[in-house]
């Protein structure tokens, strides 16, 4: 079912930072086999949590047959926002980051962080002119959108909410845009520099290709070091953007399992591997949760 349909959504075609090594493709990436764990309640409910790329490149496959049975027997599509409409998400932003008089972008990050900065801008593109109004924090979204590897409309979530769609199968969201945007918009100018930085160091390090094969492979381990690497540098980015939602994500998740409702929880990749995640938290909380993928 989802082979079928995404041949389809290739034809019409997030966040997390990495410092893996660039993979030379050539034009083909590795065969598919990216992670899925099945969650068991203390009741013997079942439910299954698949980590997701929000960006792909087009000539990437990630459809598995496991995943496509998997994806069968789940009685609700669990997924980060429910309805993923760009403009409403561009508008909100444009709401949220615009404040006139903001500081030259290079300067909000260190000295020693600006060449890297610079490079970013200049590979994007665009100069200090164009966040003279922006916040910090939608700058370093701004960059970062305009430089990945990916196309957003080859995202993983917009092709399984496709499915969904066709098949009538209800979809729940574990934020929405506003939700999720307002956790950047409060950040501390501090934690915000913190992010741009991060932003221009793995554009420097040219890492979207590496952690793009981690996730297609199913490389869990990877993906989870990358994660706690890229945030070890900001408490304040850690706790917010990661182990907080991770926390409110997890309890969402154990009363639909709990419920019987056999949720396919398909969240960031990052959300899902390394310390702090969704499966380490279902499993302090007495849920069996074994990698089947």
């Amino acid at each position: 079912m989802i082979r079928r349909l995404f041949r389809h959504a290739a034809l019409l075609g997030a966040l997390w930072l990495a410092s893996c090594a660039p993979y030379e493709s050539d034009d083909q990436w590795p065969d598919p086999s990216p992670a899925i764990w099945e969650v068991t309640s203390p009741s013997g409910e079942k439910g299954w949590l698949f980590g997701t790329v929000h960006a792909l490149p087009s000539d990437m496959g990630w459809n598995t047959p496991l995943l496509d049975e998997t994806f069968d027997r789940a009685g609700v599509l669990v997924v980060e926002i429910a309805d993923l409409d760009a403009s409403y998400g561009q508008r909100l932003i444009a709401e949220l980051s615009t404040t006139p008089g903001q500081p030259p972008l290079p300067g909000r990050v260190d000295d020693e962080e600006r060449p890297a900065l610079l490079a970013l801008m200049d590979d994007a593109g665009m100069d200090s002119e164009d966040f003279a109004d922006i916040e910090t924090w939608a700058a370093a979204l701004t960059l970062s959108g305009a430089t990945r590897v990916g196309d957003p409309r080859n995202g993983v979530d917009r092709t399984l909410l496709s499915v969904a769609d066709s098949e009538d199968m209800e979809v729940i969201g574990l934020e929405t845009y506003g939700v999720q945007l307002s956790l950047f918009d409060t950040l501390s100018e501090e934690a915000q520099s913190d992010l741009l930085n991060g932003v221009a160091q793995a554009h420097a390090r040219q890492s979207e290709d590496g952690m793009l094969v981690a996730w297609v492979t199913g490389d869990a381990e990877a993906m989870g070091e990358q994660v706690n690497l890229s945030l070890a540098g900001s408490p304040e980015l850690r706790r917010v953007l990661l182990v907080d939602r991770n926390r409110n994500w997890t309890l969402q998740i154990m009363r639909l399992v709990d419920a019987g409702r056999a949720p396919f929880v398909a969240v960031g990749a990052g959300h899902v591997a390394g310390e702090d995640s969704v499966v380490e938290m279902l499993q302090e909380r007495g849920y069996e949760t074994r990698r089947i993928q």
